[in-house]
């Protein structure tokens, strides 16, 4: 199979689709690796690493896409590469189409096959690769949060551990998953005082079992939010429905009675933002104001630690690239139940319901695109 991988263009998006060791790897098996010069450099791989691991190096971009069969990416593809796709393509990335309109009606025009490796599952219920990601932003996200704090930042000036004889700063977490887990744990490492909110006892006793009481567990309610927006210095928002737009959980209403320069950050702004007055944000202008509360809504928080996240990112997908390349898209999912749901387009329809219900539209169940 003809396999691109393409430099990524988001703003400062530094990761890459495979690293030389995946291309080892697929070559070995008789498939061709054709990768854009410099996509790799962000994270560390130059071209030289790819050449020696059997790819070959492209300088033109739309020379890259147009031999391809299978393209991989990081994230969801821009306006431009949108262009490029046809049908013949078939693309695997991070889609967060949920959010997207444009852009799922930009996939959905180019008749290309569109698999989105956040809404993939496991036999344990998991989503095996949007976890590496994951706990890289939900790490992230107090570290950004705590910076955006101090005062020159726009913050209230708080620093989250303290100091003795001054109380501790307090983190509010929504959202007990993997992201949540990551944050609070980041959280309590620095010494600020931690909850976490869900809605899943189970889950709460599982993270009070493991924390010993040292991160307070909260049963998520209207209530328990009104009250984490008066008493917390930095709010995470880590909610997560598979697929589907993310809940308003704090409203624009509830920063009147956030403390003045108390900070948002919203991990979940991939799929639309957990807070009402969230917007998408980049490396470049991470934050903004609302009514007094610094907002850090980032879209590819991963994207600024690229070596880590590359390889973690990478470790998880390849079993997936590999089957993809070894058997073909439609075999690739066929096979295989929990790959399944990663179809999210194909040939002008959308595959995944959720994905549809969020902009009114039809879906087809993908067992009858692929023929199982």
């Amino acid at each position: 199979m003809k396999i691109a991988v393409p430099k990524e263009i988001k703003n400062h998006e530094y990761r890459v689709a495979l690293t030389p060791t995946g291309v080892r790897e697929l070559t070995g098996r008789g498939h061709h690796v054709c990768v854009e010069s410099g996509a790799g450099e962000g994270a560390g791989f130059p071209d030289s690493a790819y050449q020696s691991a059997g790819a070959t190096i492209e300088q033109v971009v739309e020379a890259l896409w147009q031999h391809a069969e299978l393209i991989l990416k990081v994230k969801e593809p821009q306006p431009e590469e949108v262009a490029r796709l046809t049908p013949e393509h078939t693309l695997f990335t991070y889609l967060h189409l949920a959010a997207e309109q444009s852009l799922t009606q930009g996939l959905m025009d180019s008749g290309a096959t569109c698999i989105a490796y956040e809404t993939i599952t496991d036999a344990k219920g998991g989503l095996p690769l949007l976890a590496p990601m994951s706990t890289v932003a939900g790490r992230m996200a107090v570290q950004a949060g705590a910076h955006s704090l101090e005062k020159a930042q726009g913050g209230s000036g708080v620093l989250l551990p303290g100091v003795p004889g001054v109380s501790p700063g307090k983190v509010t977490v929504i959202g007990g998953g993997v992201v949540g887990e990551n944050a609070a744990r980041m959280a309590l490492g620095l010494g600020a005082d931690v909850t976490i909110l869900d809605k899943s006892i189970a889950r709460l006793e599982v993270l009070d079992d493991r924390y010993q009481g040292r991160i307070k567990t909260v049963y998520s309610t209207a209530d328990a939010l009104d009250h984490a927006a008066r008493e917390s210095d930095m709010i995470v928002g880590a909610v997560l429905i598979p697929g589907a737009a993310a809940p308003k959980l704090i409203t624009r209403a509830m920063l009147a009675d956030m403390k003045p320069g108390s900070v948002l950050v919203d991990v979940a702004i991939d799929q639309g933002g957990c807070f009402e007055t969230s917007k998408p944000t980049t490396h470049a202008e991470p934050t903004y104001l609302v009514d007094g509360i610094v907002h850090y809504c980032v879209a590819n928080m991963p994207g600024a630690v690229a070596r880590t996240s590359t390889l973690g990112l990478t470790n998880a997908t390849l079993p997936f690239v590999l089957a993809l390349a070894d058997k073909g898209w439609q075999k690739a999912l066929a096979d295989d139940a929990h790959f399944l749901p990663g179809l999210n387009v194909h040939n002008g329809q959308i595959t995944y319901r959720a994905v549809a219900e969020a902009f009114g539209l039809a879906s087809v169940d993908p067992s009858s695109v692929v023929g199982r």
